[in-house]
């Protein structure tokens, strides 16, 4: 439990990090493509991550 907390702090922590970062490079008048942009930037992160965790979990034969 204490686990997924952490996860969840640092999981708030990298969510304002990315929007800052997508803010200098789309201008404030495009709201709704830098948030777009940054959801399929979040799921593609998701989908690698879990994929190749799921891999290694199958090298390791768990």
């Amino acid at each position: 439990m204490v686990g997924t907390a952490f996860g969840l702090v640092a999981a708030l922590a990298w969510n304002e990090a990315i929007k800052k970062l997508i803010e200098q490079f789309i201008p404030k008048g495009k709201g709704v493509l830098s948030l777009f942009l940054y959801a399929i930037l979040v799921t593609l992160a998701a989908v690698i991550i879990t994929t190749r965790l799921g891999r290694i979990k199958e090298r390791i034969g768990e």
